[in-house]
């Protein structure tokens, strides 16, 4: 049952960015309540999915949509609301307004405005799946979603290759076998933790090496629900150079059972290399050895 909360205390005027529940709708702070109920306005990504959480609490709260798509021209309407003195809650579909969600530019302008924004503290995915990852919390690095095109998801993991700092992503179901490939080109086959529908009935939290966590997922007809997918960071470098590579691959590759994609996942294992690095040297040096014979 919804807690009986004071409605009385006057809220004063300013944009006030609210965190809702990623899934559980008990994860949700008194004073998140206090504020949406008490407001003038609510901003929500999709009003008809705010509307259940609002009916839940029995707040009565008028609704305007601000998503993606009419943020830009939504935000001169609520910033002259809160330069006449009103009071904006601004919420995103789940967890954290703009965290990879719509609201930065509503901020942005508030705080141009010089008007008050507050931040109403609360659910994020990114954190909830950190706390308990079991992978180092003291630094990372939150990158939301990776690029949807090939080539610039390429250069991103490319460019986050030496990160030591855990790395935390956000990625849909239907591209998630897609980025699990990409990191593993870029970095090497590293411990992850996969999060799917946090906070939910069917939460679920794979663990073990990016190679792993894709087989798991290669063998269900489906995958469904938000994915976090946090990744550990660069160790250090692998104590291996170039030319003692290349002659370990030499010798390996000259096995009758050779397999060149088998020879590069567990090179890329042993000495925490990108698996892309170890492929495409282990291809010229095959390519090589065709040509001389």
């Amino acid at each position: 049952m919804p807690l009986p909360l004071p409605t009385d205390k006057p809220i004063p005027s300013g944009l006030y960015v609210v965190a809702t529940p990623i899934g559980n709708l008990e994860d949700i702070t008194l004073r998140a309540i206090r504020i949406l109920t008490g407001v003038d306005m609510i901003a929500a990504e999709d009003t008809r999915h705010t509307a259940r959480l609002l009916a839940h609490y029995r707040i009565k709260t008028p609704l305007i949509s601000c998503h993606e798509h009419n943020e830009r021209q939504r935000s001169v309407e609520l910033i002259d609301k809160i330069r006449s003195g009103g009071s904006v809650a601004l919420v995103s579909d789940a967890g954290t307004p703009s965290v990879s969600d719509p609201g930065y530019r509503l901020v942005r302008a508030a705080v141009e405005e010089g008007l008050d924004v507050f931040p109403v503290p609360g659910v994020s995915a990114a954190i909830t799946a950190l706390c308990v990852s079991g992978l180092p919390t003291d630094a990372f690095v939150f990158n939301g979603f990776a690029p949807k095109k090939s080539g610039s998801r390429r250069e991103l993991l490319e460019s986050l290759a030496a990160e030591s700092r855990t790395l935390v992503f956000y990625e849909s179901p239907r591209r998630l076998a897609a980025l699990l490939d990409a990191v593993e080109s870029a970095m090497g086959d590293r411990q992850a933790v996969l999060a799917r529908e946090l906070t939910k009935l069917h939460e679920e939290f794979l663990r073990g090496s990016l190679s792993e966590i894709r087989s798991i997922l290669e063998e269900r007809q489906q995958v469904k629900g938000e994915c976090t997918l946090l990744v550990a960071g660069a160790t250090a470098e692998a104590s291996v150079s170039d030319a003692q590579l290349e002659e370990a691959l030499r010798r390996a590759l000259a096995r009758p059972d050779a397999r060149l994609s088998s020879i590069a996942k567990a090179f890329s294992q042993e000495y925490n290399l990108p698996r892309k690095k170890v492929y495409e040297m282990a291809l010229a040096i095959q390519k090589e050895s065709g040509e001389s014979s």
